[in-house]
């Protein structure tokens, strides 16, 4: 590895480990990098996902004092980000490259749009609630709330089965699933998302260090910037206002879809 091919590595570890704090899609960034230094794609795919799990982690701690407030979420909602997790890696090798790249640029898309009308989403949900709630539950609104809620928990599951399926445009989706499931902050939504995107990374790291598919030179110097570039990019989210926040997620999405639909067509 030259100093050309660290600094490449290093300019987009941190790139996307800033735009994974901030709202995802880092891995447009990282993982063309390796390849332009000549890693080949599968232990780029490796290594890239061991380099970026810290980022979400730097992300997550920057972001603790909003998620102070979700203790009692995070184990259920980490136990669906694992399961997912392992289900997504499965399906990913049952289903092949050719059937998967026909479904990125949809499932990119998708997220997106998911994500720029969750407000209405999430205020359709929370009149649902209110109609089939009984009297007891609804003297206890805070229950039902968020990933407390049996509908967060699920929606965490699926989009964790996506995260392992096919980790690009992850944070996009979750942050979308999280909204609508009923959380209305942004910055509680991009903590929550930081720490569970950790927890699904965990599992495809272990899988293929397990392997032996990580290129541990091009792997060590991506992990240092990209944790530089998670905690930097938490720290200016939080400086972002919620609206602000909201349009750089929808153009970081509709960037990523365009992409993706011009390599499926040519």
């Amino acid at each position: 590895m030259t100093p050309l091919d660290a600094l490449l590595i290093g300019a987009g570890g941190f790139a996307a480990g800033a735009a994974n704090s901030v709202a995802g899609g880092g891995t447009f960034f990282s993982f063309p990098a390796l390849l332009a230094v000549g890693v080949p794609p599968v232990m780029a795919n490796a290594s890239n996902s061991v380099a970026l799990w810290p980022g979400s982690l730097t992300g997550a701690w920057a972001y603790r004092n909003e998620l102070s407030g979700y203790k009692r979420y995070l184990l259920p909602m980490g136990i669906a980000s694992l399961l997912g997790g392992i289900a997504g890696g499965l399906l990913l090798l049952a289903a092949g490259d050719a059937r998967f790249a026909a479904l990125i640029p949809w499932l990119l898309a998708f997220a997106t749009l998911l994500f720029a009308f969750s407000p209405q989403l999430s205020a359709a949900l929370k009149r649902l609630r209110q109609r089939s709630s009984t009297p007891a539950s609804a003297s206890r609104p805070q229950e039902q709330h968020g990933a407390g809620s049996a509908v967060g928990w699920l929606a965490q599951l699926l989009v964790s089965v996506y995260g392992g399926f096919f980790g690009a445009g992850m944070g996009i989706l979750m942050m979308a699933s999280l909204a609508i499931g009923g959380h209305e902050n942004v910055q509680h939504i991009n903590a929550l998302k930081n720490l569970l995107s950790a927890v699904i990374y965990s599992v495809t790291v272990v899988t293929f260090i397990v392997a032996g598919a990580v290129s541990w030179p091009h792997t060590a110097v991506m992990l240092l910037t990209a944790s530089m570039g998670g905690y930097w990019g938490a720290r200016l989210a939080r400086k972002i206002q919620g609206p602000w926040l909201r349009r750089v997620v929808i153009a970081v999405g509709g960037a990523l879809s365009l992409y993706y639909f011009y390599k499926a067509l040519g």
